[in-house]
Protein backbone atom coordinates (compact mmCIF):
# COMPACT_ATOMS: atom_id res chain seq x y z
CA UNK A 1 0.00 0.00 0.00
CA UNK A 2 1.58 3.45 -0.78
CA UNK A 3 1.90 5.65 1.73
CA UNK A 4 0.74 9.49 0.44
CA UNK A 5 2.69 11.15 2.78
CA UNK A 6 5.34 10.33 1.09
CA UNK A 7 4.32 12.54 -2.04
CA UNK A 8 5.04 15.90 0.02
CA UNK A 9 8.83 14.75 0.26
CA UNK A 10 9.12 15.06 -3.52
CA UNK A 11 10.01 18.81 -5.39
CA UNK A 12 6.58 20.17 -6.64
CA UNK A 13 7.99 20.35 -10.36
CA UNK A 14 8.39 16.49 -10.21
CA UNK A 15 4.63 16.38 -8.31
CA UNK A 16 3.53 18.01 -11.92
CA UNK A 17 5.57 15.78 -14.12
CA UNK A 18 4.48 12.45 -12.62
CA UNK A 19 0.44 13.63 -12.69
CA UNK A 20 0.59 14.76 -16.02
CA UNK A 21 2.18 11.30 -16.44
CA UNK A 22 -0.23 9.35 -15.20
CA UNK A 23 -2.67 11.69 -16.59
CA UNK A 24 -1.33 11.23 -19.94
CA UNK A 25 -1.25 7.53 -19.63
CA UNK A 26 -4.82 7.50 -18.14
CA UNK A 27 -6.40 9.32 -21.69
CA UNK A 28 -4.11 6.97 -23.61
CA UNK A 29 -5.76 3.89 -22.03
CA UNK A 30 -9.14 5.16 -22.40
CA UNK A 31 -8.41 6.08 -25.76
CA UNK A 32 -7.25 1.82 -26.52
CA UNK A 33 -10.17 0.93 -24.68
CA UNK A 34 -12.87 3.07 -26.27
CA UNK A 35 -11.44 1.92 -29.60
CA UNK A 36 -11.54 -1.59 -28.69
CA UNK A 37 -15.52 -1.47 -27.39
CA UNK A 38 -18.66 -1.93 -29.48
CA UNK A 39 -19.34 2.09 -30.74
CA UNK A 40 -21.17 3.37 -33.32
CA UNK A 41 -18.19 6.31 -33.42
CA UNK A 42 -15.80 6.52 -36.00
CA UNK A 43 -12.24 5.11 -34.25
CA UNK A 44 -9.75 7.92 -32.82
CA UNK A 45 -6.60 7.66 -34.27
CA UNK A 46 -4.29 10.01 -32.22
CA UNK A 47 -1.24 8.18 -30.40
CA UNK A 48 -0.21 10.67 -27.60
CA UNK A 49 -2.75 12.72 -26.45
CA UNK A 50 -3.62 16.09 -27.37
CA UNK A 51 0.02 16.40 -29.72
CA UNK A 52 -0.88 13.09 -31.45
CA UNK A 53 -3.00 14.24 -33.90
CA UNK A 54 -0.82 17.49 -35.03
CA UNK A 55 2.21 15.33 -35.46
CA UNK A 56 -0.04 12.87 -37.68
CA UNK A 57 -0.76 15.70 -39.89
CA UNK A 58 2.76 17.29 -39.63
CA UNK A 59 3.99 13.94 -41.19
CA UNK A 60 1.99 14.71 -43.85
CA UNK A 61 -1.59 13.78 -45.12
CA UNK A 62 -0.87 10.69 -47.18
CA UNK A 63 0.75 9.16 -44.29
CA UNK A 64 -1.59 9.90 -41.73
CA UNK A 65 -4.27 8.25 -44.29
CA UNK A 66 -2.04 5.28 -45.36
CA UNK A 67 -1.51 4.40 -41.53
CA UNK A 68 -5.01 5.52 -40.65
CA UNK A 69 -6.37 3.14 -43.00
CA UNK A 70 -4.13 0.32 -42.08
CA UNK A 71 -5.41 0.56 -38.48
CA UNK A 72 -8.79 1.18 -38.63
CA UNK A 73 -9.93 1.15 -42.24
CA UNK A 74 -11.94 3.73 -44.27
CA UNK A 75 -13.43 5.68 -41.26
CA UNK A 76 -11.50 7.08 -38.73
CA UNK A 77 -11.13 10.44 -36.55
CA UNK A 78 -7.76 12.44 -36.03
CA UNK A 79 -8.34 14.93 -33.42
CA UNK A 80 -6.36 17.98 -33.99
CA UNK A 81 -6.72 21.00 -30.85
CA UNK A 82 -10.27 21.69 -30.51
CA UNK A 83 -11.11 20.19 -33.75
CA UNK A 84 -11.81 16.80 -34.68
CA UNK A 85 -11.22 15.93 -38.28
CA UNK A 86 -12.85 12.64 -39.39
CA UNK A 87 -11.77 10.88 -42.54
CA UNK A 88 -14.42 9.56 -45.30
CA UNK A 89 -11.76 6.61 -47.13
CA UNK A 90 -13.56 5.31 -50.55
CA UNK A 91 -16.63 5.10 -52.37
CA UNK A 92 -18.40 3.21 -50.08
CA UNK A 93 -18.18 5.75 -47.09
CA UNK A 94 -18.31 9.11 -49.31
CA UNK A 95 -21.65 9.20 -50.39
CA UNK A 96 -23.20 11.30 -47.86
CA UNK A 97 -20.15 13.86 -48.20
CA UNK A 98 -20.65 14.48 -51.95
CA UNK A 99 -24.46 14.20 -51.67
CA UNK A 100 -25.84 16.32 -48.38
CA UNK A 101 -26.87 19.79 -49.12
CA UNK A 102 -25.15 23.08 -47.39
CA UNK A 103 -27.56 22.82 -44.74
CA UNK A 104 -26.07 19.31 -43.61
CA UNK A 105 -22.55 19.74 -45.00
CA UNK A 106 -20.85 22.59 -45.28
CA UNK A 107 -17.95 24.43 -47.26
CA UNK A 108 -18.09 27.77 -46.07
CA UNK A 109 -16.61 27.04 -42.70
CA UNK A 110 -13.77 25.36 -43.32
CA UNK A 111 -12.82 27.72 -46.76
CA UNK A 112 -13.14 31.13 -45.15
CA UNK A 113 -9.70 30.78 -45.58
CA UNK A 114 -9.67 32.04 -49.10
CA UNK A 115 -12.19 35.25 -48.59
CA UNK A 116 -9.27 37.73 -48.30
CA UNK A 117 -7.78 36.33 -52.25
CA UNK A 118 -11.36 35.96 -53.26
CA UNK A 119 -13.09 39.28 -51.24
CA UNK A 120 -15.87 40.06 -49.40
CA UNK A 121 -19.62 38.93 -50.64
CA UNK A 122 -18.80 35.84 -52.63
CA UNK A 123 -18.32 32.45 -52.45
CA UNK A 124 -17.26 31.74 -48.87
CA UNK A 125 -18.29 35.05 -47.45
CA UNK A 126 -22.03 34.38 -48.47
CA UNK A 127 -24.25 32.25 -47.05
CA UNK A 128 -25.56 29.29 -48.64
CA UNK A 129 -28.83 31.35 -50.47
CA UNK A 130 -26.14 33.64 -52.15
CA UNK A 131 -23.58 31.25 -52.42
CA UNK A 132 -26.41 28.96 -54.51
CA UNK A 133 -27.34 31.95 -56.68
CA UNK A 134 -23.40 32.95 -57.70
CA UNK A 135 -22.37 29.20 -58.61
CA UNK A 136 -25.20 29.67 -61.07
CA UNK A 137 -23.52 32.26 -62.61
CA UNK A 138 -20.31 30.40 -63.12
CA UNK A 139 -22.95 27.36 -64.26
CA UNK A 140 -23.93 29.92 -66.69
CA UNK A 141 -20.66 31.00 -68.24
CA UNK A 142 -19.63 27.51 -68.54
CA UNK A 143 -22.66 26.34 -70.53
CA UNK A 144 -21.80 24.09 -73.60
CA UNK A 145 -22.92 27.16 -75.79
CA UNK A 146 -20.39 29.60 -74.76
CA UNK A 147 -17.62 26.92 -74.43
CA UNK A 148 -17.95 26.58 -78.17
CA UNK A 149 -16.90 29.83 -78.19
CA UNK A 150 -14.17 29.29 -75.88
CA UNK A 151 -12.75 26.76 -77.76
CA UNK A 152 -11.04 28.90 -80.73
CA UNK A 153 -9.38 30.61 -77.93
CA UNK A 154 -8.05 27.80 -76.26
CA UNK A 155 -6.35 26.74 -79.61
CA UNK A 156 -5.00 29.76 -80.72
CA UNK A 157 -3.51 30.22 -77.25
CA UNK A 158 -1.54 26.84 -77.81
CA UNK A 159 -0.80 27.42 -81.43
CA UNK A 160 0.84 31.09 -80.72
CA UNK A 161 3.03 29.54 -77.69
CA UNK A 162 4.19 26.16 -79.47
CA UNK A 163 4.96 28.13 -82.32
CA UNK A 164 7.81 29.71 -80.65
CA UNK A 165 9.67 26.54 -80.00
CA UNK A 166 12.45 25.97 -81.83
CA UNK A 167 12.84 22.37 -83.74
CA UNK A 168 14.17 20.74 -80.66
CA UNK A 169 14.93 21.63 -77.15
CA UNK A 170 14.27 20.73 -73.39
CA UNK A 171 11.49 21.79 -71.59
CA UNK A 172 9.69 21.45 -68.09
CA UNK A 173 6.32 20.56 -68.51
CA UNK A 174 5.01 21.74 -65.11
CA UNK A 175 6.51 25.39 -65.65
CA UNK A 176 5.22 24.94 -69.63
CA UNK A 177 1.44 24.51 -69.10
CA UNK A 178 1.64 27.21 -65.74
CA UNK A 179 2.50 30.17 -68.57
CA UNK A 180 0.16 28.61 -71.14
CA UNK A 181 -2.91 28.20 -69.04
CA UNK A 182 -2.73 31.53 -67.59
CA UNK A 183 -2.82 32.73 -70.84
CA UNK A 184 -5.72 30.61 -72.44
CA UNK A 185 -7.73 31.93 -69.12
CA UNK A 186 -6.45 35.94 -69.71
CA UNK A 187 -8.69 35.47 -73.14
CA UNK A 188 -11.32 33.51 -72.11
CA UNK A 189 -12.04 34.17 -68.34
CA UNK A 190 -10.42 37.48 -67.99
CA UNK A 191 -11.02 39.32 -71.58
CA UNK A 192 -9.63 40.58 -74.67
CA UNK A 193 -8.79 43.85 -72.69
CA UNK A 194 -6.37 42.03 -70.39
CA UNK A 195 -5.15 39.74 -72.88
CA UNK A 196 -4.19 42.50 -75.49
CA UNK A 197 -2.96 45.17 -73.35
CA UNK A 198 -2.51 43.97 -69.85
CA UNK A 199 -1.55 40.65 -69.35
CA UNK A 200 1.61 41.00 -67.78
CA UNK A 201 0.86 43.17 -65.49
CA UNK A 202 -2.39 41.36 -64.36
CA UNK A 203 -0.01 38.06 -64.40
CA UNK A 204 1.98 39.04 -62.01
CA UNK A 205 -0.68 40.64 -59.93
CA UNK A 206 -2.16 37.06 -59.53
CA UNK A 207 1.20 35.82 -59.44
CA UNK A 208 1.10 37.43 -55.13
CA UNK A 209 -2.13 36.38 -55.30
CA UNK A 210 -1.15 33.09 -55.65
CA UNK A 211 1.98 33.36 -53.52
CA UNK A 212 -0.09 34.94 -50.40
CA UNK A 213 -1.74 31.31 -50.55
CA UNK A 214 0.41 29.62 -47.85
CA UNK A 215 -0.50 26.52 -45.67
CA UNK A 216 0.04 29.22 -42.86
CA UNK A 217 -3.23 30.74 -44.36
CA UNK A 218 -5.23 28.33 -43.75
CA UNK A 219 -5.17 28.80 -39.91
CA UNK A 220 -4.03 32.47 -39.97
CA UNK A 221 -5.58 33.90 -43.01
CA UNK A 222 -5.03 37.48 -41.64
CA UNK A 223 -1.47 36.91 -39.95
CA UNK A 224 0.85 40.43 -41.00
CA UNK A 225 2.97 38.16 -42.81
CA UNK A 226 4.96 39.66 -46.18
CA UNK A 227 3.21 36.95 -48.18
CA UNK A 228 -0.20 38.66 -47.23
CA UNK A 229 0.86 42.32 -47.18
CA UNK A 230 1.50 41.60 -50.86
CA UNK A 231 -1.91 39.24 -51.57
CA UNK A 232 -3.79 42.24 -50.28
CA UNK A 233 -2.39 44.72 -52.39
CA UNK A 234 -2.21 43.19 -55.59
CA UNK A 235 -6.02 42.40 -54.76
CA UNK A 236 -7.09 45.93 -54.34
CA UNK A 237 -5.05 46.61 -57.86
CA UNK A 238 -6.82 43.88 -59.77
CA UNK A 239 -10.51 45.45 -58.13
CA UNK A 240 -9.45 48.71 -60.27
CA UNK A 241 -8.24 47.49 -63.10
CA UNK A 242 -11.77 45.54 -63.69
CA UNK A 243 -13.72 48.09 -62.23
CA UNK A 244 -12.04 50.34 -64.90
CA UNK A 245 -12.94 46.85 -68.06
CA UNK A 246 -16.12 46.78 -66.46
CA UNK A 247 -16.99 50.51 -66.80
CA UNK A 248 -15.64 50.68 -70.36
CA UNK A 249 -18.21 47.69 -71.78
CA UNK A 250 -21.07 49.03 -70.13
CA UNK A 251 -20.69 52.57 -71.52
CA UNK A 252 -19.77 51.52 -75.03
CA UNK A 253 -22.36 48.84 -74.31
CA UNK A 254 -20.02 45.78 -75.82
CA UNK A 255 -20.60 42.45 -75.61
CA UNK A 256 -17.20 39.94 -75.54
CA UNK A 257 -17.16 36.02 -75.64
CA UNK A 258 -16.14 35.92 -72.08
CA UNK A 259 -16.42 34.74 -68.66
CA UNK A 260 -15.82 38.47 -67.86
CA UNK A 261 -18.99 39.34 -69.45
CA UNK A 262 -21.21 36.69 -68.43
CA UNK A 263 -20.76 37.64 -64.70
CA UNK A 264 -21.60 41.39 -66.04
CA UNK A 265 -24.56 40.22 -67.43
CA UNK A 266 -25.48 37.97 -64.58
CA UNK A 267 -28.37 39.43 -61.91
CA UNK A 268 -29.69 37.45 -58.77
CA UNK A 269 -33.21 36.22 -58.80
CA UNK A 270 -33.90 35.45 -55.39
CA UNK A 271 -31.88 37.45 -53.26
CA UNK A 272 -30.78 41.02 -53.25
CA UNK A 273 -33.66 42.43 -55.20
CA UNK A 274 -32.83 41.14 -58.38
CA UNK A 275 -30.18 42.85 -58.79
CA UNK A 276 -27.22 42.84 -61.54
CA UNK A 277 -23.35 41.77 -60.38
CA UNK A 278 -21.75 44.87 -58.67
CA UNK A 279 -17.95 45.34 -59.56
CA UNK A 280 -16.30 43.95 -56.42
CA UNK A 281 -18.34 40.78 -56.97
CA UNK A 282 -17.45 40.51 -60.42
CA UNK A 283 -14.01 40.67 -59.85
CA UNK A 284 -14.11 38.37 -57.08
CA UNK A 285 -15.79 35.41 -58.95
CA UNK A 286 -12.70 36.30 -61.75
CA UNK A 287 -10.31 35.44 -58.98
CA UNK A 288 -12.28 32.00 -57.59
CA UNK A 289 -12.80 30.89 -61.31
CA UNK A 290 -9.30 31.16 -62.11
CA UNK A 291 -8.10 30.08 -58.85
CA UNK A 292 -10.33 27.02 -59.04
CA UNK A 293 -9.00 25.81 -62.44
CA UNK A 294 -5.45 27.52 -63.07
CA UNK A 295 -3.49 25.09 -61.20
CA UNK A 296 -5.15 21.82 -61.64
CA UNK A 297 -5.62 22.15 -65.38
CA UNK A 298 -1.94 23.23 -65.93
CA UNK A 299 -0.80 20.27 -63.30
CA UNK A 300 -3.41 17.56 -65.19
CA UNK A 301 -1.98 18.65 -68.16
CA UNK A 302 1.46 18.14 -66.72
CA UNK A 303 0.81 14.80 -66.17
CA UNK A 304 -1.10 13.95 -69.09
CA UNK A 305 1.69 14.65 -71.02
CA UNK A 306 4.32 12.63 -68.82
CA UNK A 307 2.57 9.67 -68.64
CA UNK A 308 1.51 9.43 -72.33
CA UNK A 309 5.29 9.69 -72.84
CA UNK A 310 6.15 7.00 -70.34
CA UNK A 311 3.27 4.81 -71.73
CA UNK A 312 4.44 4.41 -75.35
CA UNK A 313 0.99 1.86 -76.01
CA UNK A 314 -1.09 5.01 -74.64
CA UNK A 315 0.48 7.82 -76.90
CA UNK A 316 0.56 5.44 -79.96
CA UNK A 317 -3.36 5.50 -79.25
CA UNK A 318 -3.47 9.46 -78.93
CA UNK A 319 -1.33 9.76 -82.19
CA UNK A 320 -3.56 7.50 -84.12
CA UNK A 321 -6.42 9.02 -82.72
CA UNK A 322 -5.63 12.21 -83.62
CA UNK A 323 -5.08 11.10 -87.27
CA UNK A 324 -8.65 9.39 -87.41
CA UNK A 325 -9.91 13.08 -86.13
CA UNK A 326 -8.24 14.64 -89.12
CA UNK A 327 -9.54 12.37 -91.34
CA UNK A 328 -12.93 12.42 -90.38
CA UNK A 329 -13.72 16.40 -89.42
CA UNK A 330 -10.52 17.89 -91.07
CA UNK A 331 -7.60 19.80 -89.40
CA UNK A 332 -10.17 22.30 -87.52
CA UNK A 333 -10.12 21.74 -83.56
CA UNK A 334 -13.54 22.30 -82.82
CA UNK A 335 -15.32 21.20 -79.92
CA UNK A 336 -17.08 18.73 -81.99
CA UNK A 337 -13.42 17.92 -82.95
CA UNK A 338 -12.33 17.56 -79.62
CA UNK A 339 -15.69 15.78 -78.13
CA UNK A 340 -14.30 12.94 -80.65
CA UNK A 341 -11.55 12.52 -78.90
CA UNK A 342 -12.19 9.55 -76.39
CA UNK A 343 -8.82 7.86 -76.27
CA UNK A 344 -7.05 11.19 -74.88
CA UNK A 345 -9.98 11.93 -72.81
CA UNK A 346 -9.11 8.52 -71.08
CA UNK A 347 -5.57 9.01 -70.97
CA UNK A 348 -6.43 12.35 -69.18
CA UNK A 349 -8.28 10.67 -66.53
CA UNK A 350 -6.50 8.08 -65.72
CA UNK A 351 -3.60 10.73 -65.45
CA UNK A 352 -6.29 12.33 -62.90
CA UNK A 353 -6.95 9.21 -60.75
CA UNK A 354 -3.53 8.44 -60.40
CA UNK A 355 -1.96 12.04 -59.80
CA UNK A 356 -4.65 14.60 -58.52
CA UNK A 357 -4.05 18.12 -57.51
CA UNK A 358 -6.04 18.20 -54.47
CA UNK A 359 -5.29 16.11 -51.92
CA UNK A 360 -7.86 16.29 -49.55
CA UNK A 361 -11.66 17.65 -49.56
CA UNK A 362 -13.51 19.23 -46.54
CA UNK A 363 -16.43 19.81 -45.43
CA UNK A 364 -18.17 20.75 -41.52
CA UNK A 365 -20.60 18.16 -40.57
CA UNK A 366 -23.61 20.53 -39.43
CA UNK A 367 -25.65 17.43 -38.58
CA UNK A 368 -24.67 13.75 -37.38
CA UNK A 369 -25.10 11.42 -40.09
CA UNK A 370 -24.26 7.93 -40.36
CA UNK A 371 -21.76 5.90 -43.22
CA UNK A 372 -21.28 2.18 -43.63
CA UNK A 373 -17.94 0.64 -44.66
CA UNK A 374 -17.23 -2.06 -47.72
CA UNK A 375 -17.21 -4.47 -44.59
CA UNK A 376 -20.76 -3.61 -43.50
CA UNK A 377 -19.64 -1.96 -40.64
CA UNK A 378 -21.80 1.34 -39.72
CA UNK A 379 -20.26 4.75 -38.01
CA UNK A 380 -22.43 7.66 -36.91
CA UNK A 381 -20.20 10.99 -37.64
CA UNK A 382 -21.09 13.88 -34.97
CA UNK A 383 -22.27 17.35 -35.56
CA UNK A 384 -19.43 19.79 -35.81
CA UNK A 385 -16.46 16.97 -37.21
CA UNK A 386 -14.31 18.56 -40.01
CA UNK A 387 -15.08 15.65 -42.57
CA UNK A 388 -12.62 15.03 -44.87
CA UNK A 389 -12.18 12.56 -48.17
CA UNK A 390 -9.17 12.08 -50.97
CA UNK A 391 -9.07 11.54 -54.42
CA UNK A 392 -5.33 11.34 -54.17
CA UNK A 393 -6.12 8.50 -51.47
CA UNK A 394 -9.30 6.75 -52.63
CA UNK A 395 -8.40 6.45 -56.51
CA UNK A 396 -5.97 3.94 -55.44
CA UNK A 397 -8.06 1.41 -53.25
CA UNK A 398 -7.33 -1.80 -54.58
CA UNK A 399 -10.93 -2.90 -53.80
CA UNK A 400 -12.06 0.05 -56.43
CA UNK A 401 -9.78 0.08 -59.15
CA UNK A 402 -7.91 -2.88 -60.29
CA UNK A 403 -3.67 -2.62 -59.81
CA UNK A 404 -4.47 0.85 -58.46
CA UNK A 405 -0.70 1.80 -59.05
CA UNK A 406 -0.58 1.11 -62.96
CA UNK A 407 -1.71 3.82 -65.68
CA UNK A 408 -3.70 1.97 -67.22
CA UNK A 409 -6.93 4.15 -69.63
CA UNK A 410 -8.69 1.06 -70.41
CA UNK A 411 -10.42 0.16 -67.13
CA UNK A 412 -12.56 3.42 -67.92
CA UNK A 413 -13.80 1.38 -70.80
CA UNK A 414 -17.00 -0.81 -71.19
CA UNK A 415 -17.75 -3.57 -69.92
CA UNK A 416 -14.93 -2.81 -67.37
CA UNK A 417 -15.52 0.75 -66.34
CA UNK A 418 -14.32 0.66 -63.18
CA UNK A 419 -14.86 4.67 -62.05
CA UNK A 420 -19.08 3.46 -62.05
CA UNK A 421 -18.65 0.60 -60.25
CA UNK A 422 -19.80 2.20 -57.10
CA UNK A 423 -21.26 5.93 -56.97
CA UNK A 424 -18.22 8.48 -56.97
CA UNK A 425 -15.14 5.94 -56.92
CA UNK A 426 -13.58 8.67 -59.35
CA UNK A 427 -13.63 11.99 -57.90
CA UNK A 428 -11.17 13.70 -59.81
CA UNK A 429 -13.74 16.73 -60.64
CA UNK A 430 -15.54 15.66 -56.63
CA UNK A 431 -18.78 14.89 -57.30
CA UNK A 432 -22.63 15.28 -56.12
CA UNK A 433 -23.80 18.71 -55.32
CA UNK A 434 -20.50 20.64 -55.69
CA UNK A 435 -18.73 19.06 -58.26
CA UNK A 436 -16.59 21.16 -60.64
CA UNK A 437 -18.87 23.04 -62.60
CA UNK A 438 -15.78 23.70 -64.57
CA UNK A 439 -14.48 20.31 -65.71
CA UNK A 440 -16.13 20.31 -68.96
CA UNK A 441 -13.96 23.83 -69.23
CA UNK A 442 -10.84 22.01 -67.97
CA UNK A 443 -11.59 19.01 -70.59
CA UNK A 444 -12.03 21.08 -73.33
CA UNK A 445 -8.50 22.69 -72.56
CA UNK A 446 -6.65 20.48 -71.95
CA UNK A 447 -7.53 18.66 -75.02
CA UNK A 448 -7.15 21.74 -76.88
CA UNK A 449 -3.42 22.16 -76.03
CA UNK A 450 -2.47 18.27 -76.49
CA UNK A 451 -3.85 18.45 -79.78
CA UNK A 452 -1.91 20.66 -81.11
CA UNK A 453 1.45 18.72 -79.40
CA UNK A 454 0.27 15.28 -80.85
CA UNK A 455 0.18 16.94 -84.49
CA UNK A 456 2.98 18.79 -83.72
CA UNK A 457 5.57 17.35 -81.64
CA UNK A 458 7.48 14.16 -80.25
CA UNK A 459 8.86 13.95 -77.23
CA UNK A 460 10.95 11.60 -74.54
CA UNK A 461 11.89 12.33 -70.85
CA UNK A 462 15.26 13.40 -69.92
CA UNK A 463 15.21 12.43 -65.86
CA UNK A 464 12.98 9.89 -64.49
CA UNK A 465 9.23 9.91 -64.83
CA UNK A 466 8.62 12.63 -61.45
CA UNK A 467 7.60 12.26 -58.34
CA UNK A 468 4.85 14.30 -56.66
CA UNK A 469 5.62 17.70 -54.95
CA UNK A 470 3.60 17.10 -52.07
CA UNK A 471 5.06 20.26 -50.21
CA UNK A 472 2.62 22.57 -52.73
CA UNK A 473 -0.55 23.60 -51.74
CA UNK A 474 -1.64 21.64 -54.60
CA UNK A 475 0.20 18.79 -55.88
CA UNK A 476 1.96 18.55 -59.17
CA UNK A 477 5.07 16.88 -60.63
CA UNK A 478 8.73 17.54 -59.66
CA UNK A 479 10.79 19.21 -61.84
CA UNK A 480 11.15 16.78 -64.69
CA UNK A 481 12.89 17.84 -68.23
CA UNK A 482 11.29 16.53 -71.44
CA UNK A 483 13.11 16.66 -74.95
CA UNK A 484 10.66 18.10 -77.65
CA UNK A 485 11.36 17.14 -81.43
CA UNK A 486 9.05 19.21 -83.86
CA UNK A 487 7.70 16.86 -86.64
CA UNK A 488 9.00 17.68 -90.30
CA UNK A 489 5.38 16.87 -91.36
CA UNK A 490 2.33 17.43 -88.83
CA UNK A 491 -0.38 14.98 -88.66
Amino acid sequence: MVDLSDLRALPLPLLYVGATAIFLLAVSTLRLIGNSLPSKAPPVFEGLPFIGGIMKFASGPMKLMADGHERFGEVFTVPVLHKNFTFLLGPHVSGHFFKANDDEMSQKEVYEFNVPTFGKGVVFDVDHKVRAEQFKFFAEALKSAKLKLYVPHFVQEAQDYFAKWGDEGEVDFAKTFSELIILTASRTLMGREVRESMFNKVADLFHDLDMGMLPISVIFPYLPIPAHWNRDRARKELASIFSRIIQARRDSNTKEDDILQSFIDSRYEKVYGGRYLNDAEITGMLIATLFAGQHTSSITSAWTGLTMIRDKAAWAAAEEEQRAVVQRRGEELSIDALNDMEVLGRNMTESLRLFPPLIMLLRAAKAPFAVTDSAGKTFVIPKGHVVATSPAFAHRLPHVFRNPDEFDPERFVPPREEDKAAPFSFIGFGGGRHGCMGSNFAILQIKSIWSVLLRNFEFELVDPFPEQDFESMVVGPKPCRVRYRRRKLAI
